[in-house]
């Protein structure tokens, strides 16, 4: 058996390889740079050309940025017109903010469990929940792997749900050859600093429904409007505008605008490179009884945000948190994600309990997610095989 470096003492070096990491190059400080020298900084020309680049990527017919894709969940239930007393089904892992966009309508989120083998969520499950009280199904491209669109697109359309696609993992994923972004009611992405593309923070709603649109444009912007036909008083007057609603101030600034145009005209390179990753990874624990690979649907080219390494427990003499420690000891540096939503002492004090969705409670226990990223080296990569496969050496029964 292989002796591991240091079981909870210090590292043996300081160099350590985290689980995401971005990638700035010169093309986007020089985006930076004449931003801050235009006559724009904010609700300036840059805020469209985004919005025109993410419809292109995606192929839907409209894309409203804003400042995060925690924003880009809130403004698009708000747009689903979820209010108190309505139940929204919610993917039970992933990131709090896409049940807490439940919570801030004052709808209840109701947890869906996901299937074992894609980490996905279940249709079938999904079908279960379904009440009177039902409005509306938010589903998570988790890790970057489309959900099962063609299914619940049918559960939504047979109960008349708004089907909102939370694919802050998925920029540059396609479902049988259609872009994420373009295939849901609404679907949301986020621009957070370990996503595929990065523009410090930002996120993005894009819709094929006009209606949607405008929704969504005024939630953006304080519930403000300048087009006539939206307002209740209208005026000719230049300076004149109007709040019909009432909305938040959700802007993106043109500064990390210009950032995201050309980070998306590097999405093709980010996708291809996190897929060589991924290929390596497979290919290393395919065959280790102790690993457990994620199943992919032949219907998603997905651009992979997140490799998750799931351990079979019952052929290892420890536990998930020994696992991840001994990982760091070697000097690289996993994560979890995610803890089940509803296990958060917010949501119990709320009432929800565990038990609720025993596949994804099963996921967590015995997961974590490996380093993944676009400038991450083949020299890299292999440390962090050769890291795996020496604490499965140490660990396996």
């Amino acid at each position: 058996m292989e002796k591991l470096a240091v079981f909870g003492g210090n590292p043996v070096s300081e160099y350590k390889i985290s689980y995401g990491r971005q990638c700035i190059e010169e093309d986007d400080i020089a985006a930076v740079v004449e931003t801050l020298k235009s006559d724009y900084l904010t609700c300036g020309p840059k805020i469209a050309e985004a919005e025109k680049k993410l419809c292109e990527i995606t192929g839907a017919k409209y894309a409203v940025v804003v400042s995060n894709g925690t924003a880009a969940l809130h403004i698009a239930a708000m747009a689903a017109g979820f209010q108190e007393g309505d139940e929204v089904i919610v993917s039970s892992i992933t990131f709090a903010a896409s049940a807490n966009c439940v919570l801030y309508v004052g709808a209840k989120p109701v947890f869906a469990d996901i299937k074992s083998d894609t980490y996905n969520i279940d249709p079938d499950g999904v079908r279960r929940l379904i009440t009177p009280k039902t409005k509306g199904i938010i589903a998570v491209d988790f890790t970057g792997q489309a959900v099962e669109h063609k299914e619940l697109l049918e559960i939504c359309r047979e109960h008349n749900l708004v089907y909102i696609e939370d694919a802050a993992h998925a920029i540059g994923t396609k479902y049988e050859g259609k872009g994420v972004g373009s295939i849901a009611d609404m679907t949301c992405f986020s621009f957070h600093p370990v996503k595929t593309v990065t523009c410090g923070e930002g996120g993005a709603v894009t819709t094929n429904d006009e209606a949607i649109y405008r929704k969504l444009l005024q939630y953006r912007a304080h519930g403000i409007t300048r087009v006539a036909e939206e307002m209740t008083n209208p005026s000719d007057a230049k300076w004149y505008y109007e709040q019909v609603d009432l909305g938040y101030n959700y802007r993106l600034t043109d500064i990390q605008a210009a950032m995201l145009m050309t980070q998306l005209d590097k999405l093709d390179k980010f996708s291809a490179r996190r897929s060589a990753i991924v290929k390596k990874y497979n290919e290393a624990f395919a065959e280790m009884p102790e690993i457990i690979v994620q199943r992919e649907i032949s219907e998603s080219d997905t651009t992979r945000h997140l490799y998750i390494l799931r351990l079979n427990l019952e052929r290892l003499t420890c536990d998930r948190r020994a696992f991840f420690d001994a990982l760091w000891a070697e000097n690289i540096c996993p994560q979890v994600h995610y803890i089940p939503v509803y296990w958060h002492s917010h949501y119990e004090r709320l009432g929800y309990e565990k038990g609720l969705c025993p596949n994804a409670e099963s996921l967590y226990k015995s997961m974590l997610s490996l380093p993944l990223y676009y400038t991450l080296s083949d020299e890299e990569v292999n440390m962090v095989i050769a890291a795996v496969k020496k604490v499965l050496a140490h660990y396996r029964k």
